[in-house]
C-alpha cells in the first residue's frame, strides 16, 4: 500500500547569535550621543538616559537602536565607522608657521589640555613635581605635523592620541621613564604628532586611545572657526 505523502514543512533557519559588543563598540556609540547632544539633537535629559543604556548595553542589538534616529548613522541603521580612509576627510587649515608655542606647565600642580581644541605646530610641556595631560582625541588639527616638547622632572606628562593618526617619539628617561607607542597611520595624509623630550625621576608617556578616530576633520575644523 503506498504511504500517503505529506509535504514537508520548511525548516526556519536559526537565528544568527548576537554579536557581542566590545568597549570599541560603546565608545564610538557614545561618540555619536555626543555629538548628537552638541548639536541640540538631544537633549541633557535624553542623552543621560542614552548614554546610560550605552554602558549597559551587552550586543551589538542593543547599541543600534540608541543611534538610529542620528544623521550619524547610515542608511541600513548601523553606525557609521569612524576610522577614515580617505585623504579628503583631513583638509588642514589655515596654518600660521609665525604663530606661538603653546606652554602648559605644572609645578606642585596640574594642568590640562582636553576636549575641542586647535593643537598648533609646538606644544611645550612642564612638570616639575606636578602632572600634565594632553589629550588630542578630539582635538582639531591646523596642520598636518605637530610637535610636543615633553620634560617632567619628578612628574608626569602625559599624551593621549587617536588611533587613526601616526605618532613618533624622540626622548630619555633618566631614572625615570620615557615611552612613546610609534603609530603609522593607513593614511599617508593623517596627522603626525611627534614627541620629544626627558624625564627625570618622572614619566612622559603617549599612547593612542582606543576606540578615539579623527574623523571629518575638515567639516569640523570649519565649525570650529565658524566659517
Amino acid at each position: 500500500m503506498d504511504l500517503e505523502k505529506h509535504p514537508q514543512k520548511p525548516v526556519a533557519p536559526a537565528e544568527p547569535p548576537a554579536i557581542r559588543a566590545s568597549d570599541a563598540d560603546r565608545d564610538r556609540i557614545a561618540d555619536i550621543l555626543r555629538e548628537a547632544l552638541a548639536e541640540g539633537r538631544l537633549d541633557a535629559e535624553e542623552h543621560a538616559e542614552r548614554i546610560d543604556s550605552v554602558y549597559r548595553a551587552k550586543t551589538v542589538g542593543e547599541l543600534e537602536p540608541l543611534v538610529r534616529d542620528l544623521p550619524a548613522v547610515g542608511a541600513d541603521g548601523r553606525p557609521i565607522a569612524r576610522p577614515v580612509s580617505s585623504s579628503s576627510a583631513y583638509g588642514y587649515g589655515p596654518d600660521d608657521p609665525t604663530a606661538p608655542a603653546e606652554n602648559l606647565v605644572a609645578i606642585l600642580s596640574s594642568s590640562t589640555r582636553r576636549g575641542r581644541w586647535r593643537i598648533g605646530r609646538k606644544t611645550n610641556a612642564f612638570a616639575l613635581f606636578g602632572n600634565v595631560e594632553i589629550d588630542l582625541t578630539e582635538a582639531l588639527f591646523g596642520q598636518r605635523a605637530s610637535v610636543i616638547n615633553a620634560t617632567a622632572i619628578f612628574g608626569n606628562v602625559e599624551i593621549t592620541v587617536p588611533q587613526n593618526i601616526s605618532l613618533r617619539g624622540s626622548g630619555t628617561g633618566i631614572l625615570g621613564n620615557f615611552e612613546v607607542l610609534t603609530l603609522e597611520g593607513d593614511d599617508p595624509n593623517a596627522p603626525l604628532v611627534t614627541v620629544n623630550g626627558y624625564s627625570l625621576f618622572g614619566n612622559v608617556e603617549a599612547k593612542p586611545k582606543r576606540g578615539k578616530w579623527v574623523a571629518d576633520l575638515h567639516n569640523r575644523l570649519r565649525k570650529h572657526l565658524g566659517s
